[in-house]
């Protein structure tokens, strides 16, 4: 069996790739060792983040950093065994994360940013997913004043440069739109442009068989069995593409290491865990406890608790104790019920130090391309990288300059 591509990742940057090159005209193999969004898109709080024109830096100021070094913080912990791999990607992440040059990156990041929203609704309504669709933005939250204002200030500067809007909520304003919220928060920023989606596995599943329904193929299958020029090992034996694409997300350095890459790859994990809300309790939008860095949202399992960022290395067996230490902080923000998973789900997010992804041809072999690396991004950016990579791998004009995003840069 011979394909115009093959696709290695099923999650929501695979899928959307294939779907933009099926629409094409390509015939296209995606290939995945499990269902279509079952790995890091399955996991995540479901927004689709129009306002993240300046994706998360690394803390810069004396006080973060010493906070963040006790390892008791909320919203990032880590692993000290891990620091010996992770400590060179982080000093690259930390000169990167200097305001002049997270200000270059903006500009490079905005424009992927800038098609996020419409990108998803395109996909959203051919493949009949609209039930999943949350419009109307999503919530940051505050308890103190001065946390709020300084949040508002950067809102301010992403507005002005580019054209992201925002609402400021006062206490009064938030318990009218979230009355089962304590009465400890002082306000909120309601990032009104922004979408969310109440099950982020299925959505990925919904487009994956709109990708079906245009005639392309899924298979179980192993990518580190990729082979110039190209085949892969799958369940119904050895397949051929004329191009593949590599969109294994945190896998990624798995396949590209064996042909030669050297990426400065890492990951940031995160654990979620949903509950059932209390008796007449209901949460209408994700909400973003900005001090205390965990996020509560309605998906269909439940009210999903998401946690802030664990720095280790991406196999480590799970740990989560920023679960343990946020799920009292979260119980007192709402009214949860009980635990409704039997244990935290664990996710690996891809990230680069420059906080780009990795979008284009492979600058070592013909017709290999690369979609990774998308950070705490990937659901936001999924259609727009598909998108982009399939105007590329065709030869159409492509949505935005690929410049920024070559693998070259590394």
């Amino acid at each position: 069996m011979t394909y115009d591509a093959l696709v290695l990742g099923a999650g929501i940057v695979g899928v959307s790739v294939a779907v933009h090159l099926q629409r094409r005209g390509m015939s296209v193999a995606l290939i995945d060792r499990k269902s279509p969004g079952n790995e890091t898109s399955f996991g995540n709080a479901g927004l689709i983040q129009r306002e993240g024109v300046y994706p998360y830096a690394f803390p810069r100021d004396l006080g973060t950093l010493l906070r963040y070094a006790r390892n008791r913080s909320t919203d990032v912990r880590y692993h000290p065994s891990a620091m010996g791999t992770v400590g060179p990607f982080l000093a690259r992440y930390w000169y990167h994360s200097e305001p002049a040059r997270h200000a270059a990156i903006a500009r490079d990041y905005s424009t992927l940013i800038a098609h996020c929203v419409t990108e998803h609704r395109d996909l959203i309504a051919v493949s009949r997913a609209g039930a999943l669709l949350r419009e109307g933005g999503w919530v940051k939250v505050f308890r103190t004043t001065s946390a709020m204002d300084a949040a508002q200030r950067d809102a301010e500067r992403w507005r002005n440069e580019y054209d992201v809007p925002f609402e400021r909520l006062d206490a009064a304003q938030l318990r009218a739109d979230e009355p089962s919220l304590t009465h400890a928060l002082v306000g909120g920023l309601r990032y009104t442009a922004s979408d969310s989606v109440s099950d982020p596995g299925a959505l990925v599943a919904a487009y994956a068989r709109y990708f079906e329904s245009l005639g392309g193929r899924i298979f179980t299958g192993d990518a580190t069995t990729l082979q110039p020029h190209w085949s892969v090992q799958t369940e119904v034996g050895r397949i051929e593409g004329r191009r593949a694409v590599i969109a294994l997300g945190p896998w990624a350095d798995n396949v590209t290491r064996a042909l030669g890459y050297r990426f400065p790859l890492a990951v940031k994990r995160g654990y979620h865990m949903h509950y059932r809300a209390q008796p007449d309790a209901k949460l209408n939008q994700p909400v973003l406890d900005a001090e205390y860095g965990f996020l509560i949202t309605p998906m269909t399992g439940g009210i999903r608790l998401t946690t802030g960022v664990e720095l280790g290395l991406r196999d480590t067996p799970p740990t989560p104790v920023q679960l343990a230490a946020v799920e009292p902080l979260a119980r007192e923000t709402f009214p949860l019920g009980e635990r409704v998973d039997p244990v935290p789900w664990l996710g690996r997010r891809p990230c680069t130090p420059d906080m780009k992804p990795i979008i284009g041809p492979a600058p070592g072999h013909r017709d290999l391309w690369f979609a990774f690396g998308h950070a705490h991004h990937g659901l936001t950016l999924g259609p727009v990288t598909g998108r982009l990579v399939a105007e590329l791998m065709t030869g159409d004009s492509p949505v935005v300059d690929p410049a920024p995003f070559r693998a070259e840069r590394f």
